[in-house]
C-alpha cells in the first residue's frame, strides 16, 4: 500500500482532492487495475475512503486498486470533478511501469457521487474538449470497464422518483425542495439551482455523452428503495447504453436503499430478491434472480480486464 500519492498539485493548497492510494497485489506480471472513488454528495475529497475495503477483496484476485479523491463542489465546481478523474488515470497510466500496472487493462469503480465519477469517466474517455488541464497530459484517459454503485445521472430527473415524496431526502440534507433546491448536493456541485440551466445540466449527466461512441461494457448495482439517488436514474443509464448497442448489465435490488456498496454484496437481507438484465450484442436477457456478491465484481472484471496489453 502507498498512500497520499499526489497525480496533480492541491488546488486548493492543503487539500486532498488529487491525492490517491494504490494498493499492488503480490505477482510478479503488471497488475490490471481498479481505479475507486467513493461518494459524498460531492460535499468532500474523501473519494479515497472505502478502498481498503474493495481492495481486500480484490487483491487476492490479482487486481491493482487506486483509491482516489476528486474535489468537492466546496472547491471546485463542475467540470473540475470530471478533470480531476481523468488526470487521475492518465497519471496512473504514466506511471504504470513504476507501480507493476498494466495500461491497457483498467476499470473504474464508485458509490453514489462517487458512481457519477465512474459514469462520466467511462462514457468520456479520450474526448479532447474535456480532458481538462490538471494533472500530466498524454496518456489516454479511457477506461476498460465500469461499475457504477447507484449514480445520480440525469439530475432534472431525479426529483419525480424520489421514494417517500423526499421527505427523507430533504430532512437530511436540510432544504425543502429536493433536488432542485439552490443548496442541494447537485445544485452545488454546479453553481446553481439545477432547473434554471438544464443546458448546463445536460453536461453533466452521462447519458449525454452515450450514443456518438461506444462505451466501454457497464455493471450497474442499484437499489429500488434508495432514499438519495432514486433507482430510476440507473434504469435511465442502463436503457441508454442498451438502446445505443453497448454492452450493459444492471442488477437491481428491490430491498436495498442508499448502499453501503458493502451491503449490497454480502448482506442476506439487502440482497433479498434482487435480479439482473443484462445487454451484449444488441440482444437482451430478460431479468433474471440472482444473489450478487464481491464474485459477481471480480468475475465482470476478470472477463473484461482479461486480455494482457502487448509489452
Amino acid at each position: 500500500m502507498t498512500k497520499d500519492l499526489a497525480y496533480a498539485p492541491a488546488d486548493p493548497p492543503g487539500t486532498q482532492g488529487h491525492l490517491l492510494d494504490l494498493y499492488l497485489p503480490r505477482g510478479p506480471r503488471p497488475a490490471p487495475l481498479v481505479i475507486f472513488s467513493s461518494g459524498s454528495g460531492w460535499l468532500a475529497d474523501s473519494g479515497r475512503q472505502g478502498a481498503d475495503q474493495v481492495a481486500a477483496q480484490l487483491n487476492p484476485h490479482g487486481f491493482a486498486v487506486a483509491g482516489v479523491a476528486v474535489r468537492s463542489s466546496g472547491q471546485a465546481r463542475f467540470p473540475a470533478q470530471l478533470h480531476d478523474i481523468k488526470a487521475a488515470i492518465r497519471w496512473l497510466r504514466a506511471h504504470a511501469t513504476t507501480y507493476n500496472l498494466d495500461p491497457g487493462r483498467i476499470a473504474i469503480m464508485g458509490d453514489s457521487s462517487g458512481g457519477w465519477v465512474t459514469a462520466m469517466a467511462a462514457v468520456t474517455g479520450d474526448i479532447p474538449d474535456l480532458e481538462g488541464e490538471v494533472g500530466t497530459r498524454g496518456p489516454s484517459s479511457a477506461v476498460q470497464a465500469a461499475v457504477p454503485f447507484y449514480p445520480p445521472t440525469d439530475f432534472l430527473q431525479m426529483d419525480a422518483h424520489m421514494v417517500d415524496g423526499c421527505k427523507p431526502f430533504n430532512a437530511v440534507f436540510g432544504l425543502t425542495d429536493c433536488h432542485a433546491d439552490p443548496r442541494s448536493p447537485e445544485s452545488l456541485l454546479l453553481g446553481f439551482p439545477i432547473k434554471d440551466r438544464p443546458d448546463r445540466v445536460a453536461a453533466a449527466n452521462p447519458l449525454t455523452y452515450i450514443g456518438a461512441r461506444r462505451t466501454p461494457p457497464f455493471l450497474i448495482f442499484h437499489g429500488e428503495r434508495d432514499l438519495f439517488v432514486p433507482y430510476h436514474q440507473s434504469r435511465l443509464l442502463y436503457e441508454r447504453l442498451a438502446a445505443t448497442g453497448n454492452e450493459a448489465r444492471l442488477i437491481s435490488l428491490p430491498h436495498a436503499g442508499h448502499g453501503p456498496l458493502v451491503a449490497l454484496l454480502t448482506d442476506q437481507e439487502t440482497r433479498r430478491d434482487a435480479y439482473e438484465e443484462a445487454v451484449e450484442q444488441g440482444r437482451a436477457t430478460p431479468p433474471r434472480p440472482t444473489t450478487p456478491s464481491w464474485q459477481t465484481v471480480v468475475s465482470f472484471l476478470e472477463q473484461r480486464l482479461s486480455v494482457p496489453s502487448a509489452k
